[in-house]
């Protein structure tokens, strides 16, 4: 299930995530953010910690896994809280553009 990192208030944040954690009936374990740009995106990592130290807090829960940041950004998401990064382009390379016709 995706969260847009861009929701109008933390309000509104908790309140959908509280509507997931009570309705869905499903264990949830991780939140994760996809940034743009490095530095820029640390505000979002911020904000998405935040939130994640948030949940745990108001509903007695724990969520073990914090998954931010990539192969461009991923000392920033470190430093911010990660316990999960995405490094593929490091160790792969970058993906070869798909031919569409």
């Amino acid at each position: 299930m995706i969260i847009h990192d861009r929701l109008r208030s933390r309000l509104a944040q908790l309140k959908l995530c509280a509507h997931l954690l009570e309705a869905s009936g499903e264990r949830f374990n991780l939140l994760l953010l996809l940034a743009e740009e490095a530095e820029a995106s640390r505000k979002f990592f911020v904000q998405l910690r935040d939130l994640h130290d948030a949940l745990e807090k108001e509903f007695d829960v724990k969520l073990p896994h914090l998954s931010m940041g990539m192969t461009n950004d991923f000392p920033v998401a470190v430093e911010e809280g990660a316990t999960l990064v995405r490094v593929g382009t490091a160790i792969f390379g970058e993906r070869s553009k798909a031919r569409r016709d």
